[in-house]
């Protein structure tokens, strides 16, 4: 990898761990993977502007599942065939949604990552709880699904 971007002309350098963290202590730096990479090599700056900053954390998610059907203990089918179809009412599981429940057992606002059912009747993941059986009437869309969640640290 070091000689094919060497070749593209651009300058490139490389440094060992101890080197990294060497750098990174004097500059009194948190253990973090960003700043790491700021510390890598002997020409780095003396001083690392902008630590204070936030920093975005993108996490891979699953679209779902790719099982046709879930099976027992033996390998056999125990339920139907799963729908092909993902979206049920413009909503699809990983959705960010907005719901606001105005009526029922769970009156209120929820933000929050959804999961989808046939039935129309969603679950809701906030960052403290998980809300069963909300109605999609209820749900607004805020972020589709990309197969990504974001998150931010500083």
């Amino acid at each position: 990898m070091f000689r094919t971007l060497k070749k593209t002309g651009l300058p490139v350098e490389t440094g060992s761990g101890g080197l990294t963290k060497f750098n990174r202590t004097t500059r009194e730096l948190h253990k973090t993977h960003w700043l790491d990479a700021a510390c890598v090599g002997k020409s780095i700056s003396e001083k690392i502007f902008q630590i204070d900053k936030a920093v975005l954390i993108v996490k891979a998610d699953a679209h779902g599942s790719r099982q046709m059907c879930r099976v027992n203990k033996f390998g056999f089918p125990r339920t139907t065939a799963k729908s092909t179809e993902k979206k049920v009412k413009g909503f699809q599981t990983g959705d960010i949604v907005k719901a606001v429940v105005t009526s029922g057992k769970k009156v209120g606002t929820y933000i929050g990552r959804v999961t989808v059912r046939k039935s129309g009747s969603f679950n809701i993941k906030t960052v403290d709880k998980t809300v069963q059986g909300t109605s999609w009437k209820y749900c607004r869309l805020l972020h589709a699904s990309d197969g990504y969640s974001y998150n931010t640290t500083c």
